[in-house]
């Protein structure tokens, strides 16, 4: 079942967006993807993937490091 006021990847916390954006930035700079502030449809699927794929990984190491 669906939550039909569930539209997409909305973010519920007000300041996260902007963090998210931020976090999206770098990683896009640390695998050499050109991303600007808004619009970014020109990205190849092979550059979207490498920054998500970077956000993952980073994502995956920060919660490594807090179990420590």
């Amino acid at each position: 079942m669906s939550n039909s006021n569930n539209k997409g990847n909305n973010i519920m916390i007000p300041n996260a967006r902007q963090a998210m954006d931020q976090f999206k930035m770098e990683a896009a700079n640390q695998v050499g993807v050109n991303l600007k502030q808004g619009y970014n449809g020109d990205l190849t699927s092979r550059e979207a993937g490498s920054v998500g794929g970077q956000m993952v990984k980073k994502m995956i190491e920060a919660y490594e490091n807090g179990m420590k």
